[in-house]
Parts: structure tokens; sequence; C-alpha cells
């Protein structure tokens, strides 16, 4: 069994590698690394417990030098047609009250449920700017 070590190295490889291809996450490139590593360490000879540390010090560090870059690249925003409205004016049609769940807004002639950010009643008629965008509501403040 331990001289078939390699095989076992090798279906680990190949199963990392191809969940890495399908998830698109790099969550499993870090084990792909480690276990080349454990396969190249087998083949050359090393016991199990030498590969298994390589394996084990490999993956550790490959996921503690990449996995701040990794984050970094999985965490952009991605920048869509509504975010146009955060800054814009606009005027309140009806009554903006958080308590009651009311309010809305015309802002580039498009109507928008709105709220308040710091729970302000604002009263039909007012004149707004949009200072932030979450699901389908338009927070406003009210503009001087």
């Amino acid at each position: 069994m331990m001289d078939r070590m390699w095989i076992i190295w090798l279906v680990l490889l190949v199963a990392s590698i191809i969940l890495e291809a399908v998830s698109f996450q790099l969550f499993s490139i870090w084990f792909a690394l480690g276990a080349m590593a454990a396969l190249i360490a087998s083949l050359l000879g090393a016991g199990l417990p030498l590969q298994l540390v390589i394996f084990v010090v490999i993956t550790g560090v490959s996921l503690v030098a990449t996995r701040p870059l990794a984050k970094k690249l999985n965490s952009r925003h991605t920048a869509t047609n509504a975010d146009r409205y955060v800054g814009q004016p606009g005027v309140v049609i009806e009554r903006i009250d958080n308590v009651k769940g009311t309010g809305q807004v015309k802002v580039m002639g498009q109507v928008w449920t709105a709220r308040t950010k710091d729970n302000s009643e604002i009263a039909k008629g007012a004149h707004v700017r949009t200072v932030a965008l979450e699901g389908v509501k338009l927070f406003v403040e009210l503009t001087e």
C-alpha cells in the first residue's frame, strides 16, 4: 500500500483541480498544490509521514500566502445601472415615514420606495438627495 501512495495523491490532485474548475471560487487550489508536492515526494520514495507533513505544510503555506489576494479578487463590487441613482436629487411624492413603512420619491423620472437612514419623516413635495440604495429602496435625506 505504501508503495502505491502516489495513486492516492494523484487522485486527490485531480479531484482538487476538477473541484477548482467547477467552483470558480479559489476553494481547492491549495489542496491541489499540497497534493502535487506530496505526489512528488511519494514518487521520490519519501515515507508516508513525510508525505503527510509536506501536504499539510505546502497546503497551509499556499493558503496563507494567497488567501488575502483571493478574497480581494472575489469581493469586487459589481456596479449596476441602479447605482447611478445614489447622489441624485429627487422629490417626495408620498410622505416618508419609516415607522408606518410609507414613502415614495421620484428620482430621474422613476418612482422608488423611499426611507430615511435617520428615521426622520419627510413631507410630500420636499426635495431630497439619494444617499444609498438597498434592494429596491432608496434611502434619502432632506436637502436644504
